[in-house]
């Protein structure tokens, strides 16, 4: 069974931990091939225009397989964004909290979960999120998906708060903070304009965004 991703310029294949078991390395190899052949699919031709038949068949796996590890279509082309938000929940699980410093807390898991990011990461959360750009059903899913993960974690860190919580509607508005300061740096990161769109560059805009809630935050104090 063929399970190897292409290596294509500027998409490396992400590295497997060699101490794993050797059936968990040849799943996350089955995974990262579907992910990768199915971004390459939808970008060359079009979402809807690609089956799931001809992905399975280019990985050269069965749709039960395929069914193992994703949902859906939508489920593997978004594949790059919920590996973030998926590191970024399993962070705030552990992350020590002192119950003040919570704007950067979530910040912080961010930056943590994006380091844990495979090589190439960059690239492959591009072409998905170009896609989801011009799909509107990978637009309502990526969406949903937002909704659930701040969901979560607003409850994760309500319950490990416990009575040194705020309160849900705080750590909530401190949440959309932190993700209105991501998309900030998102969209300067994927400008047309933009010069560079690696990984640094990302990190840049980030700590850029990030840099200037201080002054929202007295803005909104000084309107109140």
């Amino acid at each position: 069974m063929k399970t190897t991703a292409k290596e294509l310029p500027g998409r490396p294949v992400r590295p497997i931990p060699p101490e794993l078991p050797l059936r968990e390395r040849k799943k996350l190899r089955t995974r990262q091939a579907l992910v990768d052949t199915a971004l390459e699919l939808f970008t060359a031709r079009d979402f809807t225009a690609v089956t799931l038949d001809e992905i399975v068949d280019a990985v050269e796996v069965s749709k039960r397989t395929f069914f193992r590890t994703f949902t859906s279509k939508e489920d593997v082309a978004l594949a790059p964004e919920k590996e973030l938000w998926a590191a970024y929940l399993a962070d705030i699980e552990t992350r020590p909290l002192d119950g003040e410093h919570l704007l950067g807390a979530y910040k912080d898991a961010l930056f943590a979960a994006l380091e844990q990011t495979a090589d190439g990461w960059e690239q492959r959360f591009l072409a998905s999120r170009s896609l989801a750009d011009r799909t509107p059903a990978l637009s309502a899913h990526s969406l949903r998906h937002c909704s659930e993960v701040s969901a979560e974690a607003v409850r994760i860190m309500a319950d490990r708060l416990a009575e040194r919580s705020p309160g849900r509607t705080e750590l909530r508005l401190l949440l959309d903070l932190m993700l209105a300061a991501w998309r900030c740096a998102l969209e300067a990161w994927t400008a047309p304009e933009t010069a560079r769109q690696d990984r640094p560059a990302l990190l840049r805009h980030m700590r850029e965004a990030f840099a200037a809630i201080p002054a929202v935050a007295a803005l909104a104090a000084r309107d109140a």
